[in-house]
């Protein structure tokens, strides 16, 4: 990828954000495989290491339709299959999805193409969330594509992190915890190409509730002794002081 022109936090509407994240990952996406191959490997929550086969947040997926929501090149929907789950993954970005394999279907999570109550269960690692401008409607789609009773597990940037310079070593809070302007990088000529979209913890569970689920777990995993690997900001300079992941399970209500 070239660098941008110009990094800065301003309003990014959603066809913007849409049109600027399609195209990074659409070009983005050879390089980022082949860097993050080994970190991204099977079901992978966050880059603390935790892995979906410890935790068992989704439990038992066999014989279950599983979303797999921002699902990159499909490693979480292969991990899912090879659980023998029926999993679908979705992403906005082509080239993301060609270069995995199973089921994929090329999607906006805000407008999901699937009729309602279709899947038992949907996760999101790191997908998804943080790259569209409404992620309050991602939620209400997601809760329509469930049947009642299935979970919604979903990992994000934790939002403690926005308020730090985006390095492992700074440590100095340089942004408002409640500034929910977009992190926006921009070419010479002011077009987005790349945009994250930043949400504090309140505002995530509100977005859960009103879309008809309920909250079961908040998960802020501790960065794991000897893990030396560093992705971006997450390294374990930080990751021993400051939770770097949150991953939310949610449930929608089951049928009265």
């Amino acid at each position: 990828m070239n660098d941008p022109a110009e990094v800065l936090r301003r309003e990014a509407d959603q066809d913007e954000t849409r049109r600027a994240n399609a195209a990074f990952w659409n070009a983005y996406a050879p390089g980022y495989q082949a860097e993050h191959a080994a970190e991204i490997d099977g079901f992978v929550w966050s880059p603390e290491g935790t892995r979906e086969e410890d935790l068992r947040l989704l439990g038992d997926v066999r014989g279950k339709r599983v979303l797999d929501v921002g699902c990159g090149a499909a490693q979480t929907t292969r991990w899912l299959a090879a659980q023998g789950a029926h999993a679908v993954g979705m992403d906005i970005s082509l080239e993301q999805l060609r270069l995995g394999t199973g089921t994929r279907v090329n999607a906006d999570a805000e407008r999901l193409p699937f009729q309602d109550e279709t899947f038992d269960l949907a996760c999101s690692a790191y997908g998804a969330l943080p790259f569209v401008a409404d992620s309050a409607a991602v939620m209400r789609e997601v809760a329509r594509v469930l049947k009642p009773g299935g979970r919604w597990v979903f990992s994000v940037t934790h939002p403690f992190r926005w308020c730090f310079p985006d390095s492992d070593t700074a440590l100095t809070v340089t942004t408002s915890y409640f500034d929910r302007t977009p992190y926006v990088e921009q070419d010479e000529n002011g077009v987005a190409t790349y945009v994250e979209h930043h949400r504090t913890l309140g505002d995530r569970v509100r977005e859960v509730v009103a879309a008809g689920l309920v909250v079961l777990d908040v998960l802020e995993p501790e960065w794991p002794e000897g893990h030396a690997s560093t992705y971006a900001q997450w390294g374990p300079g930080r990751g021993r002081l400051l939770p770097g992941t949150a991953i939310f399970v949610t449930r929608r209500q089951p049928a009265s």
